[in-house]
């Protein structure tokens, strides 16, 4: 699309913008009158309060809800209202629904009972069962808050992966109490009722909502954006999400010095890709890991350039640069790109979308 002011473009031109997925129109306009809406009704029913009810939940689901009938909503829409009207209205209805649910959801007993809940007696004899629900907490934690969100990584951590509050407090840079009254928050308030909507009361029984769950991570996750196409940088944009490698392929994570690998990338690059817990540093096995938790930007630097110093070294690999430091560790895009300038002229190293943006 020609890059012209986006409030010079007409209603039909920004409609072809949306479905030929151009960024710029996605961002500017469609998540622009999103977020206008989004303001009018939080005022009303005090949304940014309730577990699912975020913006960037809702307006993903609008936008996958679009996206998956060719946009013809906006198309269609009756000529005589304006098209960012027609949005504004398309969102709000989303919005009702989302309400609907989360009112029944949270009119559902609790299940103390079933599950324990003094200790969280998820650590059933059945395997299978147990599989189910430790499925469901990750489905849930990246639904609600994002795969790279705290919370999710509090809940992985707890409840998956068997961490206890201290180390998850040491990695995450909280204070032990911190973690456990955000863990006993969102127990209470999303996973039980979650777990007692979906589940009947027999152990062992699978969701009821298998298929839901499946998709959930792709349909809601703030951090799938709209599964919109990468621009081709010569074939050196990192996927969003990365589940296999090739062989020469090696997966580049943000890590932590201590090498607690228990959350976001890490995480991945640890049940996946080799990573070792303990190594916060370096190659292993076919992950890179890069320090981002240590401090401020400079700090990062250094490890940055020993990393692009590698991949030269091995120009057989390929290297895929996730978006490091960026999550957890809550540094932005902008903060973080320019430390891989030089890796631009480095062949084998690919670079997310947004990092190839900022360096330019």
């Amino acid at each position: 699309m020609e890059k012209k002011d986006i409030y010079s473009l007409s209603d039909s031109e920004i409609v072809e913008g949306l479905k030929q997925k151009d960024r710029r129109v996605t961002r500017e306009y469609f998540y622009k009158y999103c977020r206008i809406a989004y303001a009018i009704y939080n005022r009303k029913y005090d949304l940014e309060w309730k577990p699912g009810l975020d913006f960037y939940s809702i307006a993903h689901e609008y936008y996958l809800s679009l996206d998956r009938h060719g946009f013809r909503q906006l198309e269609d829409r009756n000529q005589s209202v304006s098209l960012k009207t027609w949005m504004v209205n398309g969102f709000r209805f989303v919005l009702l629904d989302r309400l609907k649910a989360y009112k029944k959801e949270q009119a559902l007993d609790s299940i103390d009972e079933r599950v324990g809940k003094s200790n969280l007696k998820f650590d059933l004899a059945d395997n299978d069962y147990k599989y189910e629900v430790h499925k469901m907490v990750e489905d849930v934690c990246n639904s609600f808050f994002g795969r790279d969100h705290r919370s999710s990584i509090i809940m992985k951590m707890l409840l998956v992966e068997g961490f206890k509050t201290k180390d998850v407090a040491a990695q995450l840079g909280m204070t032990p109490s911190a973690v456990s009254q955000r863990y006993h928050k969102i127990l209470d308030e999303i996973i039980i009722p979650y777990f007692r909507h979906y589940f009947d009361g027999t152990v062992g029984t699978k969701c009821e909502s298998k298929e839901m769950l499946e998709n959930a991570d792709y349909e809601y996750s703030p951090n799938t954006l709209y599964n919109m196409k990468a621009i081709n940088k010569d074939g050196r944009v990192t996927p969003d999400f990365i589940t296999s490698l090739k062989p020469n392929e090696v997966f580049v994570f943000g890590s932590n010095l201590a090498g607690m690998h228990g959350g976001g990338a890490a995480r991945i690059a640890r049940l996946h890709f080799g990573a070792v817990m303990g190594n916060g540093d370096g190659i292993q096995g076919q992950s890179y890991a890069i320090p981002t938790m240590q401090g401020g930007v400079d700090t990062i630097r250094p490890y940055v350039d020993k990393f692009i110093a590698y991949a030269k070294q091995h120009p057989d690999q390929h290297f895929l640069v996730t978006r490091i430091g960026c999550g957890i560790a809550g540094f932005s895009p902008d903060e973080i790109a320019p430390l891989f300038a030089a890796a631009a002229a480095v062949e084998n190293i690919s670079l997310p979308e947004d990092f190839w943006e900022e360096i330019g």
